[in-house]
């Protein structure tokens, strides 16, 4: 086993609780340097990654209007993040995978291991508390958009930088923290306290995405905020969507002339 094919056995694995698992020891065993890297040729990728019969996946149009009111909304809005989590395990592994065709140094895939590993943590907390309050992943439709976006750049390392973590993950930084509060309105502490570690992890995300977009720009010598600027016209899907976290943002180090003039963008 390396870590390459440790990364696509994960994106393929069908069973949840195997996919967790998987992330884990690979990302134990990887930075305890027992795993090498290896190499990869991106035919050897899977096309889409390996989901159980349940939820069900939607068009993102078709999916039915969420509730927001009582324990049905703190479930739905849980198990909407629980399946972000998920698409954030595919993506980050998928990526790393990808990676093994460029010549990156080990701490590159120092970061992005931790990120895999963090990521299955979160969808682990959220499935957990999901059956707390007496649901489970799978009982709510789902769609797979972020898949099909982060697929779109599977070809462009730099373009999947700046996709991934510099827009999806960075939203996540906007929205984090209305959905904390919506849960300590509620007397939901528990869920707050995940929300929190997934909010705190998703800043030093957006912090490696920017580290790494940086270094391949250089890398190419491209200046890298109108690199960034030309990538989400291309490849994002609608317009970056005020209002920003102006504070996280800046604490991941994205600063307002990344995302601003984008933000009347509408793909």
């Amino acid at each position: 086993m390396t870590l390459m094919s440790s990364a696509i056995n994960i994106v393929r694995e069908c069973d949840l609780d195997a996919k967790v698992a998987l992330a884990k020891n690979t990302a134990k065993a990887w930075h305890h340097r027992r795993l090498s890297r290896g190499t990869l040729t991106n035919l050897h990728l899977p096309a889409t990654p390996g989901r159980p019969d349940k939820p069900e996946l939607l068009l993102p149009r078709a999916m039915p209007r969420r509730t927001t009111a009582g324990l049905k909304g703190r479930i739905a809005l849980l198990h909407s993040l629980a399946h972000i989590e998920l698409s954030a395990i595919d993506m980050t592994w998928d990526l790393i995978a990808r990676s093994g065709a460029y010549d990156l140094p080990n701490s590159y895939y120092d970061d992005w291991v931790r990120v895999g590993v963090e990521e299955a943590k979160h969808f682990e907390l959220l499935c957990r508390r999901l059956e707390a309050l007496g649901s489970h992943y799978g009982d709510l439709p789902a769609h797979d958009g972020l898949w099909q976006t982060s697929h779109d750049t599977g070809h462009d390392l730099i373009a999947r930088m700046a996709i991934v973590p510099l827009v999806l993950e960075a939203r996540g930084l906007d929205v984090g923290p209305a959905m904390l509060e919506k849960m300590k309105s509620h007397g939901d502490t528990d869920s707050a306290r995940i929300l929190e570690i997934i909010y705190n992890d998703e800043k030093r995300h957006v912090a490696f995405g920017l580290k790494w977009f940086n270094f391949l720009c250089a890398r190419k010598n491209i200046e890298p905020m109108p690199t960034f600027h030309h990538l989400v016209r291309k490849y994002f899907r609608g317009p970056l969507k005020p209002p920003f976290n102006d504070k996280a943002r800046s604490q991941a180090g994205l600063t307002p002339g990344f995302y601003k003039p984008l933000a009347s963008i509408t793909g």
